[in-house]
């Protein structure tokens, strides 16, 4: 179910409003303050959350504070008072077409997203309801009842009423006036919603420190949280756990930390790095309680903590990839150096990783094997042979699948695309990758392949806060998927990627409910998937052109993809292998079927295997643009679209607008019989 806040409403439904706004004119609607239900107790002012909402679109209380007033609607799916009240909450949220946000927020253990869609469009409420799976919002917020409608001033995040929807518009309006607001709290009438942990919040003082919290601190934190590791403070004490538990118990809650985006309730991935609903609720409710030391020693204080220097272990190949200066200031082109690397006999490669200098200037760092030592920076990615992975923003270490692996050749050498952004103050990268190559007799089973799925179309409108755009990838043969890398600039909002198979079965694999371009990972499946011959997978994003985007460089112009940051992208790698392709056995016919379905699925927004006029967008520069100018004639059977055929004869035109068409990252290893009898390789 799409939302928006700019929903229309029919005249039927206009009439029910109307209604349902007179029903509102006193405080309390037709009932009078006396009737009803006594004050119910909360707190005065609301922290900080983000919630995903039914649409996997994640919700940020503290970015609507341009708002007059935000509304929470406490949700339970099919309780009849919310059922009840769906008329006058519509009128609430359509009497407020600007300033005001509408949401319902679910806090019932139990409730799903697709049951959840379904009640609330059989009572007719067209409203984001944001999940809170583990109560923390809910808990925060003082909810023990279906039904409740909580106004919130954003000015001071402050509660100026809380109760049934009758009282709400008059709180609403006097903070659209400006006026100062205060707390009115009545008891809601909808059914009861049970908050189990809050049974047990005298107990909260009680939890361990050393027995509980700690532990669950040098799980999830320390790992970055400590000498030499990316985190910006070390979590290593109680004493620095404390000083920062209040940042604790807000990055939780807003789902910044750990720095794993993936919705919890879609797929599931190695090295899943989350807390687990029972740390984030241990965690949150120990700081409430003041992060009580406790008895016993502290166990961090007897760890000497320190980063490794290479998180994976010495590299059986370092490369010492050039030095770059970067000005405080200014626009930097991409740089596309080429290292040598002479090995005494190709290797099978296992995994590779980054040693950055200075994380906050290097946008990205691409590599692949080049077959010749091209020196200087003149060589192109389009001549590329297989990806060796690479490093963006709180990337780790690039770990091929189990056997599955990437073919070094002995000779020529490894080509770079560098990405730095100036952030204030002059700076000099040196960046190291280390190499990891599989043991000799050891070689892998299987070849990794990498596609990158992408849109060169996008065209973001000023102002949008959650603009969608679409593409996808039609697989010619059955294949084997292992993982998904997205990537995207700061306006980057969210992202959804699903199977679609043959028969239309529609299955979603990953959703990144607020993407943030500070984090990107790569996210391996916990059991690579089956992908038919014949399937799309598909790529949803939304991205955040507005004021309300903290990143945004600026809200006023119309974005259109580009490489740098002030422009966006909108990049979805995936990692598979072919069913019918093994190391001894290789088919690099099938990279090219695939990459033959590219442009279709960049251009057909609405998916269905043609191209119109309409859906050529991208900017005047652009290579849809190009498309659209020769449509007519490209149109050859002139039926007003394009179909397959039409769009690979018009693929010739668009190489020679933009140069060598992008390709697939592709492996070209040696036999395995002179691969197995060569000699080991040089550490």
């Amino acid at each position: 179910m799409s939302i928006s806040r700019k929903t229309a409403i029919g005249l039927g439904a206009l009439a029910t409003a109307a209604s349902a706004l007179a029903l509102m004119a006193s405080p309390y609607g037709a009932t009078s303050a006396k009737a009803q239900s006594p004050k119910v107790a909360g707190p005065a002012r609301v922290d900080n959350f983000l919630l995903a909402d039914q649409d996997l679109l994640g919700r940020e209380l503290y970015r609507m504070s341009d708002d007059k007033a935000v509304v929470l609607v406490t949700y339970a799916s099919a309780d009849k008072q919310i059922h009840a009240d769906a008329h006058a909450l519509m009128a609430l949220k359509a009497a407020y077409p600007k300033g005001v946000d509408v949401m319902a927020v679910d806090s019932r253990i139990g409730d799903k997203r697709d049951p959840v869609i379904a009640d609330a469009k059989a009572a007719g409420l067209d409203m984001p309801i944001l999940f809170d799976y583990e109560q923390l919002v809910g808990e925060e917020l003082g909810v023990t009842r279906a039904a409740e409608v909580i106004v919130i001033d954003p000015k001071t995040w402050t509660i100026a009423y809380r109760g049934p929807v009758g009282g709400a518009k008059a709180a609403v309006d006097a903070l659209m006036a400006g006026q100062k607001v205060a707390l009115t709290s009545v008891e809601a009438k909808g059914e009861m919603i049970a908050f189990p942990e809050r049974a047990k919040s005298a107990t909260f003082a009680q939890i361990s420190y050393a027995k509980t919290v700690a532990p669950i601190i040098q799980a999830k934190c320390a790992t970055c949280h400590q000498p030499g590791g990316i985190g910006p403070m070390p979590l290593n004490s109680y004493e620095q756990i404390k000083g920062f538990s209040p940042m604790i118990r807000e990055v939780i809650r807003t789902h910044r930390m750990p720095p794993y985006l993936a919705d919890e309730t879609v797929g599931a991935f190695q090295d899943d790095d989350r807390l687990t609903p029972d740390q984030m609720k241990t965690l949150i409710h120990w700081v409430d309680a003041g992060a009580p030391r406790g008895a016993g020693e502290d166990p961090l204080k007897k760890v000497a903590f320190q980063a490794p220097e290479w998180p994976l272990g010495k590299p059986d190949v370092t490369l010492n990839i050039p030095a770059v200066k970067v000005p405080a200031s200014g626009v930097l082109d991409y740089t596309h150096p080429v290292v040598p690397m002479t090995l005494p006999e190709g290797r099978w490669l296992k995994a590779t990783t980054f040693r950055v200098t200075d994380r906050q200037v290097v946008h990205h760092i691409l590599s692949g094997t080049v077959a010749t030592d091209h020196k200087g920076d003149t060589f192109s990615e389009s001549q590329w042979g297989a990806s060796l992975g690479g490093y963006g923003p709180g990337r780790g270490s690039n770990i091929q699948p189990l056997d599955t692996g990437v073919w070094v050749p002995a000779a020529g050498g490894v080509g770079f695309q560098n990405h730095y952004t100036p952030y204030g103050k002059e700076t000099e990268e040196k960046t190291q990758m280390g190499l990891y190559f599989y043991p000799k007799g050891e070689e892998p089973k299987y070849v990794l392949r990498t596609f990158l799925m992408f849109d060169f179309s996008i065209e973001i409108p000023a102002g949008e806060e959650w603009h969608k755009e679409t593409s996808y990838i039609e697989f010619p043969k059955d294949a084997i998927l292992y993982g998904i890398t997205p990537h995207a600039h700061v306006r980057g909002g969210s992202t959804q990627v699903s199977i679609i198979y043959p028969n239309g079965k529609k299955e979603m694999l990953l959703a990144l409910p607020r993407y943030n371009f500070n984090w990107q990972y790569e996210y391996f499946l916990k059991q690579p998937l089956k992908v038919p011959a014949g399937s799309k997978i598909l790529a949803k994003w939304t991205y955040d052109n507005s004021t309300r985007n903290p990143g945004n460089p600026d809200p006023t112009k119309i974005v259109y993809e580009g490489e740098q940051t002030s422009s966006e992208m909108m990049a979805t790698y995936l990692h598979y292998r072919w069913v019918d392709e093994t190391v001894a056995h290789q088919t690099p016919e099938n990279e090219k079927l695939l990459a033959a379905n590219m442009m279709m699925g960049i251009l057909d927004d609405n998916m269905d295997g043609k191209i119109e006029k309409s859906e050529l967008k991208g900017g005047p520069q652009g290579p849809a643009n190009m498309l659209l100018k020769y449509f007519d004639m490209i149109d050859t059977n002139h039926d007003g679209a394009l179909d397959a055929n039409e769009l690979a004869a018009a693929t010739k035109l668009l190489q020679r607008s933009r140069g060598p068409a992008p390709k697939t990252a592709e492996t070209k290893p040696a036999p395995v019989a002179s691969a197995a009898a060569a000699s080991p390789a040089s550490r």
